[in-house]
């Protein structure tokens, strides 16, 4: 959306006719990758890609907050008490990083030896609520003297269509073109998200449906595109959280080292429907209570979704390792059957393919932002192609298989 709004300043052209355009488009090409089934190509997706951009996304949010953060201190902190409001970024910075405590310091609630283990895990999975719920409270009542951002809106019509009147030729084949590059980002991203989803070490009995997930994100889309709504699919880091969220996990004691292993996960469709159900129902919340939940307070969610899901990725564990005493070694897998070289090796290879994506990612220019999606397909034949050629296949099995 971001990369839209830049090239509609750039051309002077109607936004949300470019915004609709780019969304059908987008929603054709995703309909032709589902019935030629062209998902099959997944199958040459490694955990080394998902985790690359699963730490990718983790990054993006923490980018967003952290720009936020930046621009209330700059805009907000300085000497002139006329001009300037430095009690709105302190309280900014306090309702932010204490949004990210609270819900860590809950989620991690699991692992303490107070109440029972099914307390516990309840008390864990509404951490994130509960932190939203309770720095809300502290922002707009504890500190009522402080004026934050918070969420407004300023539209009279909630539902109306997009008028296309006054759609150029060159206007459509630009959107094509914008199109396209969308939907490899849509393929990419809902794929990734179900491959992770899928991961067998989640012990799912139900199959995947990744040319009927592409459909029906098509479909959907079309309606949003056409509505001026914003586009869905699947994403990171909310789809593997949802499954541990749904999971019974066992912990095991390895030589001092703490390991979770998934027993059973309850496959339904009643969470994501009840979920979606109450987002809709959020529309009546408009502009209060929303208006409650403080700017920083949302950043700081961002943030909490950031962090929690890092430990899931063992590219984060290898790059922990890189400053981990060699007798400090987790006893994972791969430590026993691949050299240490080597380990590191293969963790700094996925350390520049993923400085390469956020280069493009954060770039200024919106003409690089559009290279995004494309260099995020070539993760597959880099990794299945070109890193063979200087780490031995058997290496790579254990470093990046499913375990």
């Amino acid at each position: 959306t971001k990369v839209i709004y830049a090239l509609r300043a750039s051309y002077k052209i109607y936004f949300l006719a470019f915004y609709g355009l780019t969304g059908l488009w987008n929603c054709l090409f995703l309909c032709g990758y589902a019935f030629t089934g062209i998902s099959k190509l997944m199958r040459h997706c490694s955990r080394s890609t998902e985790e690359i951009f699963g730490i990718f996304i983790a990054i993006a949010f923490c980018v967003d907050a952290i720009k936020f953060l930046v621009q209330e201190f700059d805009k907000e902190f300085c000497f002139d008490s006329e001009t300037c409001n430095a009690a709105k970024a302190l309280v900014s910075l306090i309702l932010m990083f204490g949004t990210v405590f609270i819900g860590s310091e809950i989620y991690n609630f699991r692992y303490s030896p107070y109440l029972t283990s099914a307390k516990r895990i309840l008390l864990a999975d509404y951490a994130l609520p509960t932190a939203v719920l309770i720095m809300s409270f502290v922002g707009t009542y504890l500190f009522r003297n402080v004026k934050l951002s918070t969420f407004s809106d300023d539209n009279t019509t909630m539902f109306e269509f997009i008028p296309f009147e006054d759609v150029s030729i060159g206007m459509v084949f630009a959107s094509m073109g914008l199109g396209f590059a969308l939907s490899v980002l849509f393929f990419m991203d809902q794929n990734i998200a179900s491959c992770m989803v899928n991961n067998p070490r989640n012990r799912l009995r139900k199959g995947s449906a990744f040319h009927l997930d592409l459909l029906v994100v098509a479909g959907i889309n079309a309606l949003l595109s056409v509505l001026g709504l914003p586009w869905i699919h699947g994403a990171l880091p909310h789809s593997p959280l949802h499954v541990r969220a749904l999971a019974d996990i066992e912990e095991h004691m390895d030589h001092g080292h703490l390991k979770e292993i998934v027993v059973y996960v309850r496959e339904t469709r009643l969470t994501s429907l009840i979920s979606h159900i109450m987002i809709s129902l959020s529309i009546l919340m408009i502009p209060t209570p929303l208006n409650y939940i403080p700017i920083p307070v949302l950043y700081g969610l961002f943030l909490f979704l950031a962090i929690s899901s890092l430990s899931d990725f063992q590219l984060w564990e290898r790059m922990l390792l890189i400053f981990t005493e060699q007798n400090a070694y987790p006893p994972a897998h791969y430590i026993r059957r691949v050299p240490q070289r080597m380990v590191h090796c293969f963790t700094f290879v996925q350390l520049f393919q993923l400085a390469i994506l956020c280069a493009f990612s954060f770039a200024g220019s919106p003409y690089l932002k559009m290279c995004f999606p494309v260099l995020l397909a070539l993760m597959i034949p880099i990794r299945s192609k070109i890193i063979p050629l200087f780490i031995p296949k058997r290496y790579l099995e254990a470093l990046d298989g499913h375990f």
